[in-house]
């Protein structure tokens, strides 16, 4: 367990998320407002099963790991960031984050991926991917003009991007990416709608 100082000089508490995390995460996701859900999800996403619980939670802390930053005053989960490693090419992973929509704004989502990278290097990761809503073709061009990071996959509506990791911390390039995520109309999802899809479809 590891507390920071936010830039409005709230407190949160963050830890590697655990099995026994399912009832926080449940009612993390009722405090998203249903905009936020779905551009977490890329797909309407009113409620979780019992089967993406269990994914989103079930963490082996290597090839997918997930950290969870807690309110001090309240012990609820304000947000979540998270990595899933390519299985066909190892140095890879997906990158998520997601923050509750009263805490958005505050600087915990680069927070939270600061540390998510600081994880993601120490088990050899060195690329993280990120699926995101692109509704426009402005979006797309300040996408494509982000240097290092580059659009290596288009689908109707969204758009898939990779950055390097640097040694430290995280490259500008990454905090750029962070940054527009929050202001404009893309996200970074808590999973990716191919996990989403699947794990609804087995139900409870």
């Amino acid at each position: 367990m590891s507390e920071a100082t936010l830039r409005d000089g709230s407190r949160v508490e963050v830890r590697p998320v655990r099995r026994s995390d399912a009832e926080l995460l449940l009612r993390g996701f009722e405090r998203l407002s249903e905009e936020s859900r779905y551009r977490r999800f890329l797909c309407s996403m009113p409620e979780l099963s019992d089967s993406m619980v269990r994914y989103l939670t079930n963490v082996d802390h290597h090839d997918h790991e997930a950290v969870v930053a807690l309110d001090p005053v309240t012990r609820e989960g304000v947000g979540v960031a998270r990595y899933v490693r390519d299985p066909a090419r190892h140095e890879r992973a997906e990158a998520a984050v997601t923050v509750i929509d009263d805490w958005q704004g505050r600087g915990l989502g680069t927070l939270l991926l600061e540390l998510l990278a600081v994880r993601a290097r120490e088990e050899g990761v060195t690329r993280f991917t990120a699926l995101m809503l692109a509704s426009n073709d402005e979006m797309m061009e300040v996408l494509e003009n982000l240097g290092p990071v580059r659009v290596i996959d288009r689908e109707a509506g969204t758009v898939e991007v990779e950055a390097p990791l640097p040694a430290d911390g995280l490259s500008a390039e990454l905090r750029h990416l962070l940054k527009l995520t929050a202001e404009t109309d893309t996200a970074v999802p808590l999973a990716t709608p191919g996990e989403a899809a699947r794990l609804a479809s087995k139900g409870p």
